[in-house]
Formats: structure tokens, C-alpha cells, sequence
């Protein structure tokens, strides 16, 4: 996933897709059929520099995909900020793709809608297997128990980025391990004009998958074992107070963060006024912004003492898009044929090289181009340290609920005000009752 998802669904709009079983899937027109596959529509997201990019990068493999079966696939690719809410109006409508791409913390709110093809032991047969897929992606793919709601297609974690230059100037020679590493060098980079660490205040998703991580870390999962929302425990309130430190008390982040919704933090970094940024597979952006490759390292993210891992040391959420198919497509023989193309060893190959993503599929990130410096770091992550963002139906409204509140904290650190432990649980417990209306 190149651009971070914008969850900005409200729970009238999940509520109202869920009540609709059944519904949304396939073209009313214009489309083939089990008996004459001959044309699919797919909504892609985007993942390159713009939508006109992907356009051109997807173009040619789906004229090879043609050539190869005989379907024509009409592409749409849909802006992120855009994406859910489409999503959602088709899952109602009846009137939407029948392939289609999701952010895969979406998978569990729209598997609820019961609009989605399930990927039971037969589906995944006819594209080769579960067993092809990496077990982290798969779970990121629907409620646990129940056949996944998509196909893992890109997958991607988080890694630390940091200026080389900007290190070396401030004396600093290898970059943080931990948290407390990162705040202490944070503070030697952030001088004359310049910070240390760039973040997306104002995107909801961003938050959620800062916050999930350090949660994880102080033992917090937002949700208890029932799946009932759980905002205000120790580790939750832990995590985000740690957080939005980074710009209240520790002075790291600049004030204007607040409102940055749309990736300057990755602009910043690229410019030089910023040292070090959290990000998913970053570089063919730092490349589109003049960056040149030598100018940057990646690291993991911190944890808080030792090295990533199971457990308290997770590092990172697992990122990625999955592939969906509507259930009610009137072409859903076509519709795994274009999955399984798609998700073929080749086909992952050529389409995460050019993303800069990873692999979901085992046997393509045997490529040599996955063990360069920057996936390597995002692979090993995702293997073994990254863990899924709650898999409930209402994460979706998670992300918008905490993602607001950490959002307002934010304007309230750049605004001067005290950002204490009360006023963190405060605005917890509002995001928290927000979710039980």
C-alpha cells in the first residue's frame, strides 16, 4: 500500500451496508457472465505517485491478462480519501466493481456486509492455495474463524526512515533502536528550523496505526476478547499519551504536524526540514520529491528495549491491500481468474517491485529485489514482528473514533495546551462512547 488509507466511514454508513446481506457486486451492464466471462470491472487503489501513474502501470498487465483468457478488464483506479465511502454505496446499491481492491483494516467491517465473496478452502483452491500466502496477510483478511472476506495483494509493514545527512551533523552515527533512543536523539536534531520527526496529525488512519503499535507495546488492544471496545485501559491511554509527546512534552515534532493529513510529513523528510519519519515503503516517493537513495537509511521502528519481536515488541501493524470480489457478480468465474492472475508468482513479482511493496505470496519474494535494503527491513518486520489491526466489524469506526481523538490531542499540543493523562483518557472515553452509540 503506497498511500496510508483514509477510514472515513461513519457508523450510520457501516450499519446501514451491514443490515444489507447479500447486496452490491458486478456491473449492470456491459459485463460478462460465468457463461461468456467476457469483460470485468476493477476498482484498483492507488498506489503509485498518482492515479495517472497506476493507470500506465497497470495497463500493460491487464492486457497480458487479456490476452491470456480473453477478458477484458475496464480499470477504475479510486483515490484513497474516496475509496471506503465508494465501497460502502456499492455494498447498498447493488451498483459497484466486480473486483475490486480494500485496505486490509477495512476486511472485517466489510466482510460484515456479507456483500464480499468468502475465500473458503474452495475459492483459494481455484487460485492455488492459502497455504501460497504469508500467514500475517491472511489474517489481516477478515474476523479470525471464518474464510477470509479478500486475497492478500500487496502487503507492507512500517520502518523507520532517517536522513543520513542530518544524522551526521548532529554526531548521531547509527539510528534509534528505542523509544527512548529516538527521543534522545530527537531532541540533537530538532534545531534551527529543523525536527526530528515528521508526523500525519490530522489523517485518522495514521494515527491509529501509530497509537495500535505503541498500544501493543504497553499491552493495550483497543478491544477485549468479546470484540467490545476497550479505549481506556492503561496500556491504550499509555500509548497515546507517548505519542502525542513526541510533539507536547519532547518537542520533536513541529507544531504544524497537527494538521498534516496528506503525506508532508514524507515532503518534509524529503526537503531535509525533517530527520526521521514512519512510513510504508517510502522510496519511489522520496525519489519523485529529488531525494536520492543514497540520502536516506531505513531501519526497524523502535520498541522499547532490545529488538523487535513477538508480543510487547511488535513494531508494526500489517499494512497492505487485499483483493475482493462481490459476491453477486454475475462473472465470478472470470473474477478468480483475474485473482488468481494477479496474485500468480510472476504477476506479484512485476507489480511489488514496481510498488515498492511485498510479496503476500511466498514463492515471489524469493526475487532478489526483496532482500535490497528497504524491503528487506519491511519483510523481516512483517514476518516476524508486525502484527494485524483488530480484525472486529466496527474497526472501521475505531479508526475514525481513536483516530479523532489523537487528532485533537495534536491541535492541542501545537496549541500549547497540556496534554496530561486525564485529557488523553478524557477523549478516549468520548472516542469509546462514540463507538457504543
Amino acid at each position: 500500500m503506497r498511500h496510508l488509507r483514509a477510514a472515513a466511514a461513519v457508523t450510520l454508513a457501516i450499519s446501514v451496508a451491514a443490515g444489507v446481506t447479500g447486496c452490491g457486486g458486478g456491473t449492470s451492464s456491459g459485463g460478462g457472465s460465468n457463461e461468456s466471462p467476457k469483460t470485468l470491472t476493477y476498482w484498483a487503489s492507488n498506489q503509485g505517485p498518482s492515479v495517472e501513474a497506476d493507470k500506465k502501470i497497470l495497463a500493460p498487465e491487464l492486457k497480458k491478462f487479456e490476452k491470456e483468457t480473453g477478458i477484458k478488464v475496464k480499470l477504475e483506479v479510486v483515490p484513497w480519501a474516496d475509496l471506503l465511502n465508494r465501497i460502502l454505496a456499492a455494498t447498498t446499491s447493488g451498483q459497484g466493481p466486480d473486483v475490486l481492491n480494500i485496505g486490509n483494516t477495512w476486511s472485517a467491517s466489510l466482510q460484515a456486509t456479507g456483500a464480499l465473496l468468502p475465500w473458503d478452502d474452495k475459492n483459494f483452491e481455484a487460485i492455488g492455495g492459502r497455504d501460497r500466502f504469508i500467514d500475517s496477510a491472511v489474517a489481516s483478511a477478515g474476523k479470525e474463524g471464518e474464510p477470509p472476506a479478500a486475497v492478500p495483494l500487496y502487503s507492507l509493514s512500517y520502518a523507520l526512515y532517517y536522513n543520513k545527512k542530518m544524522f551526521a551533523d548532529a554526531g548521531i552515527t547509527t539510528p534509534p533502536a528505542t523509544w527512548d533512543q529516538l527521543v534522545a536523539d530527537g531532541k540533537k536534531l530538532s534545531k534551527d528550523g529543523k525536527w526530528a520527526l515528521g508526523a500525519e496529525g490530522s489523517n485518522l488512519s495514521n494515527n491509529i496505526h501509530q497509537t495500535f503499535v505503541l498500544g501493543q507495546q504497553h499491552g493495550a488492544d483497543f478491544f477485549d476478547k468479546d470484540g467490545k471496545a476497550d479505549f481506556t485501559s492503561e496500556g491504550a491511554v499509555s500509548a497515546v499519551k507517548q505519542y502525542v509527546d513526541f510533539m507536547a512534552k519532547d518537542k520533536i515534532i513541529a507544531p504544524g504536524n497537527a494538521e498534516y493529513a496528506q503525506n508532508q510529513s514524507l515532503t518534509d523528510f524529503a526537503k531535509g526540514r525533517t530527520a526521521m519519519v514512519l512510513w510504508q515503503a517510502a522510496a519511489t516517493t522520496f525519489a519523485s520529491q529529488g531525494m536520492k537513495p543514497e540520502d536516506w537509511g531505513v531501519a526497524p521502528v523502535p520498541v522499547p528495549a532490545g529488538a523487535p519481536g513477538a508480543g510487547k515488541q511488535t513494531n508494526s501493524m500489517v499494512a497492505g491491500i487485499n483483493m475482493a470480489v462481490f459476491k453477486n457478480t454475475k462473472n465470478i468465474d472470470g473474477a478468480k481468474k483475474f485473482v488468481k492472475f494477479m496474485t500468480s508468482d510472476e504477476e506479484q513479482k512485476i507489480l511489488c517491485k514496481t510498488y515498492g511493496s511485498i510479496p503476500p505470496v511466498k514463492a515471489a519474494q524469493s526475487d532478489p529485489a526483496f532482500s535490497a535494503p528497504e524491503l528487506k527491513v519491511l519483510r523481516d518486520t512483517l514476518a516476524t514482528s508486525a502484527a494485524p489491526l483488530p480484525q472486529v466489524p466496527n474497526e472501521s469506526q475505531f479508526e475514525t473514533a481513536v483516530g479523532t481523538a489523537v487528532k485533537e490531542l495534536f491541535a492541542d499540543a501545537a496549541a500549547g495546551k497540556p496534554v496530561t493523562t486525564d485529557t488523553v483518557k478524557a477523549r478516549l472515553e468520548k472516542a469509546q462512547q462514540t463507538m457504543q452509540q
